[in-house]
């Protein structure tokens, strides 16, 4: 394999397929980036055992041929390269990298061991298409609250339903959930749990306002913009419910201004820092809501305007929840709902309805029961 290319352009094909490189591995070859020259043109492509990313590219393909190497090494030392013209050049000892008059060499496998995940058989008719900046807002104010460990692995993705033209979004990590929708232009009904770093990684690519069609059968999801493929695999089991999750009605609603409760909550987050659980207690009464917070470090009372219909109340919660719903909010009025102190409450815009998240509070002796 020999082939002369721009410097940039390699640099940000490997960096762009490397995401899909595994990190931690007894396999090797997943490691690895697949370089594929042919015709007129490189195709790029990682897989780790999850999620593949696959780039095409222009280059001046003088010798045919395919060769994997380390996807993280390569991306990184191509990208140092500053000069516009790389030639790449492959034997049976690995690969040379030549820019200006400078060479480098790196350790190379065999493409034939590179695995194939096949996400091009989807049929055509199953697939659902929306504007790319719904999407990417769909996106950042759901995934958030994905679990990130493995004990639950359906946990790690979010639930995305197409239904009668309406695209719905839930992830929940125990702990907390996060439902959200917005409307698709063309696809049919399906229903499928998506690794939440696949979705990040599809959402990433997307910057304009265009159509993007999503496709995806029961195992799997398959994603084009302009010269990247991503594929990846789909979590099987049941996904948690918003109806069985979510109360129909509260006792306690307060409505409050979003920027004063987020400067209050990060202050008092400060005097937490290094809390596993970032308690905060709060106490709401009928015009206020005060934030209290204690530790070893000091402690801090501080008093939030707020609009009462019904109930006074105390409850705990971790900040960090509370803090991450409000930032995904883009009104600045909002409202918090509440039964009870142990029981789960909603954060959620006043008028823009299209999101909404639930936090689990945090059992104290200081709460109401």
């Amino acid at each position: 394999m020999k082939f002369v290319c721009e410097g940039s352009v390699l640099a940000d094909a490997s960096f762009t397929v490397s995401k899909a490189c595994a990190t931690r591995t007894m396999t090797p070859i997943l490691e690895c980036i697949k370089i594929k020259a042919q015709n007129e043109g490189l195709t790029l492509t990682a897989y780790d055992g999850e999620i593949s990313i696959e780039k095409k590219m222009k280059a001046d393909v003088m010798e045919e041929g395919e060769v994997c190497v380390n996807g993280k090494f390569f991306s990184d030392f191509v990208g140092k390269i500053t000069l516009d013209e790389v030639t790449v050049s492959s034997g049976e000892q690995g690969m040379m990298i030549k820019y200006g008059d400078n060479e480098s060499f790196m350790q190379t496998l065999s493409a034939k061991d590179f695995p194939v995940f096949d996400g091009a058989n989807i049929p055509e008719e199953k697939y659902f298409e929306l504007k790319q900046t719904a999407f990417k807002e769909l996106v950042s104010k759901v995934t958030f609250c994905c679990a990130t460990d493995d004990s639950r692995p359906i946990l790690k993705g979010s639930l995305l339903e197409a239904k009668d033209g309406v695209l719905y979004a839930s992830a929940l990590d125990g702990f907390r959930m996060a439902c959200g929708y917005t409307h698709t232009t063309d696809g049919g009904n399906m229903k499928i749990v998506v690794p939440a770093r696949t979705l990040t990684e599809i959402s990433r690519m997307l910057e304009g306002d265009e159509l993007i069609k999503i496709f995806a059968d029961k195992n799997r999801l398959s994603v084009a913009v302009n010269d990247t493929v991503i594929t990846s695999r789909l979590y099987l089991g049941e996904f948690v419910k918003k109806e069985n999750i979510f109360p129909s009605e509260f006792t306690t609603r307060i409505t409050l201004k979003k920027s004063e409760l987020i400067d209050s909550v990060e202050r008092a987050a400060v005097m937490i820092r290094g809390d596993k659980n970032n308690l905060l207690l709060f106490d709401i009464k009928a015009d206020k809501m005060v934030v209290n917070a204690n530790s070893d470090i000091g402690k801090i009372e501080e008093t939030v305007t707020a609009n009462l219909q019904g109930k006074e109340l105390k409850i705990a919660m971790n900040g960090k929840y509370l803090l991450d719903a409000l930032k995904a909010l883009d009104e600045e009025e909002i409202i918090l709902s509440f039964n009870s102190a142990t029981s789960p409450f909603t954060v959620e815009n006043m008028m823009d309805k299209r999101f909404q998240y639930l936090i689990l509070p945090v059992r104290t002796s200081n709460s109401a029961q």
